[in-house]
């Protein structure tokens, strides 16, 4: 199945796991696992990785024991449909005694990244009013917004990011995503591998990842700290910012990678804005 259709269907990678995750069991025809997947309660975490975006699930040992079958049969039997949807998608692991492992591959990153910097996230019309605890947190999410923000319109009055139209007087009301011009950015390299393959852009994007499952398709069985997850990406954005330049020999001598790194800060600032506005009932302020 294609990644671009994949993606337009599950902004949220976990959710599109799941209905990986959900078509490999159909042979078993247990209604009642069915459900349990269906209520998201199904064993599926993310490793925090700088190096790969990886989950993990154990619904092969789940169901070994409620129907008394081998672990890792049951695995093996999962991922080899899994292998048989997903293709190019995903490398699939079993790692004893009966976890299976999904490592995303540089196709479903670059995939997922196009679609976060050109459609955005699901518009959600319910606006959270929440008592801020901690000030200092919300200021850092804020202040890597407003950064986020202000490279953004540099890149513009540069002519690095093209505009749809001229700024309106109401633009700061209105997300920059919505002002920025579609373009297919140049993600990968001469070797169809992700351009950003720098330690930083790479824990950035885990992270961005992250918090779109919560945002998206969150555990209902968990409690969401959203000034933390907000803060995740926050210093995540603030670590790649000051080890991955853009502008100087970066932009004068690697025009792909200024692109990337571009799209990079624009899937930023559209997951920030959207935390702040949705989840903290805050001000996504595009300058301190």
């Amino acid at each position: 199945m294609s990644c671009n259709l994949l993606v337009s269907e599950y902004t949220a990678i976990r959710k599109l796991l799941y209905s990986y995750l959900l078509a490999s069991i159909d042979r078993f025809n247990y209604h009642q696992q069915q459900q349990i997947i269906i209520k998201r309660q199904i064993p599926l975490y993310k490793v925090r990785n700088a190096n790969q975006v990886l989950y993990i699930s154990g619904i092969a040992l789940r169901l070994s024991k409620s129907h008394n079958l081998n672990s890792m049969e049951i695995a093996e039997i999962i991922t080899s449909q899994i292998s048989a949807i997903c293709r190019e998608n995903l490398l699939v692991k079993i790692v004893a005694p009966g976890w299976i492992h999904l490592e995303l591959t540089d196709s479903l990153l670059v995939n997922w990244l196009q679609h976060i910097t050109t459609v955005g996230l699901p518009d959600d019309k319910e606006r959270r009013h929440k008592q801020i605890i901690n000030p200092h947190q919300l200021f850092a999410i804020q202040y890597a917004h407003a950064r986020c923000c202000s490279l953004i319109l540099l890149a513009q009055r540069e002519g690095l990011i093209q505009f749809k139209e001229h700024l309106p007087e109401n633009w700061q009301e209105r997300s920059l995503l919505c002002l920025v011009s579609d373009i297919q950015r140049p993600w990968l390299n001469r070797k169809k591998q992700l351009i950003l393959n720098h330690s930083a852009e790479r824990y950035l994007i885990s992270e961005l990842i992250e918090a779109v499952d919560n945002l998206i398709f969150p555990n209902d069985n968990k409690q969401m700290n959203w000034e933390k997850l907000g803060l995740d990406v926050s210093q995540a954005f603030e670590t790649f910012w000051s080890q991955c330049r853009i502008w100087g020999e970066v932009k004068n001598n690697f025009p792909e990678l200024t692109q990337a790194r571009l799209g990079l800060v624009l899937a930023t600032q559209t997951v920030l804005r959207f935390l702040l506005v949705t989840k903290l009932g805050s001000v996504a302020p595009f300058e301190l």
